[in-house]
């Protein structure tokens, strides 16, 4: 079984966009979950996310939750939006290194630039721009988990 987390800052954009684009795949042996590191509890995702994932035809409900050592833990692969977020994993639980990679870093052969832009914030076309970053970078990753 292959268990996925997604993590971004808030949990309400990136990484459960990533979700709902993984999911959405029914790939089976593989589990998806998303997390934040500085997420609330029980938060939806952001209106934007909504209508870009609907746009999509992917229906995805989606409640954010906060990073969490459990989350961690169940997880074969940490995937983070940005190198900030994998340097706060990383240095709070530094067992954790060998499964938590930037999604660019795990799925490009040679980037320098590891951060997914975060669109919290922007207008519904950088939403849609962060969407077709993550389409491509997870159409990337399941070919990678394919091996």
């Amino acid at each position: 079984m292959i268990r996925i987390l997604f993590v971004c800052t808030g949990n309400t954009c990136r990484s459960p966009m990533a979700e709902a684009i993984l999911k959405n795949k029914n790939i089976p042996g593989v589990e998806v979950r998303s997390a934040g590191v500085h997420a609330s509890p029980g938060q939806g995702a952001s209106m934007h996310a909504k209508n870009i994932l609907v746009e999509n035809d992917i229906l995805h409900t989606h409640q954010s939750n906060p990073l969490t050592k459990a989350e961690m833990e169940w997880a074969t692969h940490i995937f983070t939006m940005t190198q900030g977020h994998k340097t706060v994993i990383i240095r709070g639980f530094p067992d954790l290194i060998d499964k938590t990679f930037t999604l660019k870093e795990f799925v490009l052969d040679d980037t320098y630039d590891r951060d997914i832009i975060d669109p919290f914030g922007g207008s519904e076309g950088i939403y849609r721009e962060t969407f077709k970053e993550l389409q491509d970078l997870i159409e990337k990753l399941v070919m990678k988990l394919k091996g």
